[in-house]
């Protein structure tokens, strides 16, 4: 009888919601990408909602589009917080943003001599909900100056940059190389909190 009782108050610890279990699968956190094969692997089910991003790439690869179902979700939220590019090495291509569904009055482009600084301050202000950079260089004071920026303001922050930083130290929370394949985009995960590495393969839009 001893013994039942104890299975009985182990088993109600053990469904107490307080408690962490090692092996039990964490309730998704994060914004969803807009493509399942990438929610399934990402730490959270999808991008953060805040914390320091990098997509490494060659450029031209098409990275914007990963995002684009994150720009709709966010710029069509009640209250919606601005979606901000920080000297954007293109011009923007607004017919395309407007043809997803993203509000253009939630975006909002800045053009900057230092565009670290910019970003860092974009991430504090509480007025954006994800800010894009595109710096060549950034050095580890930088990132970490930026990752607590994330922090402070709540936000996300998304570095595009050269495929050779691959080889540097960061402070992202998350780093994704990206590459151009046959028909799609092939997105191999260095980085992340709880991630296993492994390469994604999405079909271009």
């Amino acid at each position: 009888m001893a013994a039942d009782v104890h299975d009985a108050q182990f088993e109600a610890l053990l469904q107490h919601p307080s408690l962490w279990r090692g092996r039990g699968i964490a309730p998704a956190t994060g914004y969803p990408t807009g493509h399942a094969a990438l929610d399934a692997v990402l730490p959270g089910g999808g991008w953060p909602r805040r914390g320091l991003v990098e997509i490494l790439t060659g450029g031209g690869c098409g990275e914007l589009s990963l995002w684009t179902p994150l720009l709709r979700q966010l710029t069509q939220m009640p209250a919606a917080r601005c979606c901000t590019f920080i000297a954007p090495p293109f011009e923007p291509f607004v017919p395309a943003w407007q043809a997803h569904g993203i509000r253009l009055d939630r975006l909002l482009v800045v053009r900057a001599t230092d565009p670290l600084w910019a970003l860092e301050q974009s991430l504090l202000s509480g007025a954006c909900a994800v800010s894009f950079a595109w710096p060549q260089v950034a050095g580890m004071t930088a990132l970490r100056r930026l990752a607590l920026a994330t922090e402070r303001g709540g936000s996300l922050g998304v570095l595009i940059r050269p495929l050779r930083a691959a080889t540097e130290h960061s402070a992202a929370a998350l780093r994704i190389a990206l590459r151009r394949g046959a028909g799609c985009l092939r997105l191999q995960l260095l980085k992340g909190r709880g991630l296993t590495p492994c390469t994604v393969e999405l079909p271009l839009p």
